[in-house]
């Protein structure tokens, strides 16, 4: 199969994103409580099992660029995102596009997963994104001990509402492998993508008081004269595709109960 070389978005990418961030139609609402809304899109092509999920939630004492700057400050993600276990920035493509690497856990008993990214971000009046796919990249072969994930298209619309509050909607129509259980996909809907958004807006309260004792001007996202990163060429990458990663079969696992799971997340 020959290799694909990825591209780094353009408008018309960005501009579908926001579309289908925007978009009601074909949605079903699986979780609606307090400003946060879950909805899912059955897959449109037969062959295709991958549904996709979106997230919403109003932020009324949040500024967009407070959102903007956690979704991209890799050394704060260590600090709050429970379920990630490595996270790291590979190298830069462009002043708007990097690649890098995420790995984080799955509910036992399933394995955990990892993806490696090509991430773009664009900066408007109204409207910040941020969007990312799967991409190959030689020195990040997929790992024994997880199953490498596949991002078709996943990202953030950030709206600006006001000087400080701003509505976040989360998209993704994110491949994880294997043959997932229904309770997997039920509890990501209904119960874990919720939870996600709480710890984010959690997050995003925290962050300017931790950005002023941690390299408050460093914002390459921002400043790309910042970024150390190396640079790398496009035609160093290669589109990921499903069909060429090894099939896990999960269907069969049971969920495991357990006593205590992250109980300081709806605090």
């Amino acid at each position: 199969m020959a290799q694909e070389t990825p591209q780094i978005p353009d408008d018309s990418l960005f501009l579908s994103f926001r579309t289908q961030c925007e978009s009601n139609e074909g949605w079903v609402c699986t979780y609606s409580k307090s400003g946060t809304g879950v909805w899912l899109k059955p897959p449109t092509d037969k062959a295709s099992l991958i549904h996709t999920v979106k997230g919403c939630m109003t932020f009324p004492d949040v500024s967009a660029d407070t959102v903007y700057d956690v979704l991209h400050d890799t050394a704060y993600r260590r600090k709050w995102d429970l379920s990630m276990i490595e996270t790291r920035d590979i190298a830069q493509l462009s002043a708007n596009a990097d690649v890098g690497y995420y790995s984080w856990k799955c509910p036992k008993p399933l394995k955990n997963r990892d993806v490696v990214t090509l991430r773009s971000w664009l900066l408007l009046d109204e409207f910040y994104m941020i969007i990312n796919f799967s991409v190959k990249h030689k020195l990040y072969p997929p790992r024994k001990d997880m199953i490498r994930a596949v991002s078709h298209l996943a990202g953030y619309l950030i709206k600006i509402t006001g000087p400080n509050s701003c509505i976040l909607t989360y998209l993704a129509q994110v491949d994880p492998r294997g043959s997932l259980p229904k309770w997997v996909v039920n509890k990501s809907s209904q119960y874990l993508a919720p939870k996600i958004l709480r710890k984010l807006y959690k997050a995003c309260v925290q962050y300017p008081v931790w950005k002023k004792k941690n390299q408050p001007g460093f914002k390459p996202w921002l400043n790309p004269e910042q970024n150390t990163l190396p640079r790398l060429a496009l035609n160093e990458l290669s589109l990921q595709r499903a069909e060429s990663l090894e099939h896990v079969d999960e269907s069969r696992l049971c969920e495991v109960k357990e006593e205590k799971c992250n109980s300081d997340d709806d605090g």
